[in-house]
C-alpha cells in the first residue's frame, strides 16, 4: 500500500507521497510515487500513483513513451481535464491488458492516481483519477485529494486545510498527515517526497526528499507529538475529577 495527498490552494499545489511497496511482511521496496513530466513550456504537471506497482508503472512509461512521439500526449491535450481522462483511460487498457492474462489477476491490478498541473493561461487543479477511469476535481469545498492508505492522514487535513493558506502551512499540514499514515500503517514509510508549486509558475518551487533520519522529519513528528500531549493536558477535566 501506499500513501499520497495534492492539496489545491488559491496560491498554488501540494503535494506529498510515501515509497514504500509492500507485497506482504517479507517483501518491502522502496519506489518512487511521484513522477514529474518534461512537458513543453506552456504547461506543468506532477502524476501521483497508488495501487498495483506493475499497473502504474506501466501507466507511467505509456506517458512518457507518448511524449517522445505519440500524436496523443501530455503536450497535445489542451486542458488538465482532458488529461486526466487520458490517464484514466491507459489505466484501464493497462488493467484489462494484466488482467487478461490471469484470470486470478481480474481486481489485483487496480490503480489510482492524482493528476496536478496547470496548462498556461488556464487555472491550476488536481483531479483524482479513480481505477475505473473516472475522475474527480479538487475544488475550494474540498481542496484535498487522497489515494491509497487514505483514512488515517484526513482528520489533520479536514481540520487545518482551507483553500486560503499558504503553500508552507499546507506543506507542513501534508507532511503531518503523512506522519500520522506511517505510525498507525506499517505499508505507508520513506523516503517521502515533497513538492511545492506556485500558481502560473509552471516549475516547482520546492521539491524535497526526507529519508526516515532526515533531521526536519523528525523534528516535525516530534514537535507534533509534544503538541499533542501538552493540548491533551489541558483538556476540560469531568466533574468528578
Amino acid at each position: 500500500m501506499t500513501y499520497c495527498v495534492a492539496i489545491r490552494l488559491e496560491a498554488g499545489l501540494v503535494f506529498c507521497s510515501d515509497s514504500r511497496t509492500s507485497a506482504g511482511v517479507d517483501d518491502v521496496s522502496v519506489y518512487s510515487k511521484m513522477h514529474v513530466f518534461d512537458t513543453a513550456p506552456d504547461r506543468f504537471m506532477v502524476l501521483l500513483s497508488a495501487g498495483n506497482l506493475a499497473t502504474t508503472q506501466a501507466v507511467t512509461t505509456r506517458l512518457e513513451r507518448d511524449l517522445a512521439g505519440g500524436q496523443r500526449n501530455l503536450n497535445s491535450i489542451g486542458h488538465l481535464d482532458e488529461i486526466a481522462r487520458y490517464v484514466g483511460e491507459l489505466s484501464q487498457y493497462v488493467q484489462s491488458d494484466f488482467s487478461g492474462q490471469s484470470e486470478q489477476a481480474s481486481g489485483l491490478m487496480e490503480a489510482s492516481f492524482i493528476l496536478g498541473g496547470q496548462i498556461q493561461g488556464q487555472p491550476h487543479e488536481a483531479f483524482m483519477i479513480y481505477p475505473q477511469g473516472n475522475y474527480i476535481a479538487a475544488s475550494r469545498a474540498k481542496p484535498f485529494l487522497q489515494i491509497g492508505e487514505t483514512k488515517y492522514g484526513k482528520p489533520i487535513l479536514d481540520r487545518m486545510i482551507s483553500s486560503e493558506i499558504t503553500l508552507e502551512r499546507a506543506g507542513r499540514c501534508a507532511m503531518l498527515s503523512m506522519d500520522a499514515s506511517m505510525r498507525s500503517n506499517l505499508s505507508v514509510g520513506p523516503p517521502i517526497e515533497l513538492l511545492l508549486y506556485q500558481a502560473d509558475r509552471l516549475a516547482p518551487v520546492q521539491r524535497l526528499l526526507y529519508d526516515a533520519d532526515n533531521p526536519y522529519l523528525k523534528a516535525l513528528s516530534g514537535a507534533w507529538a509534544e503538541g499533542l500531549n501538552r493540548l491533551f493536558a489541558d483538556l476540560p477535566r469531568f466533574d468528578w475529577e
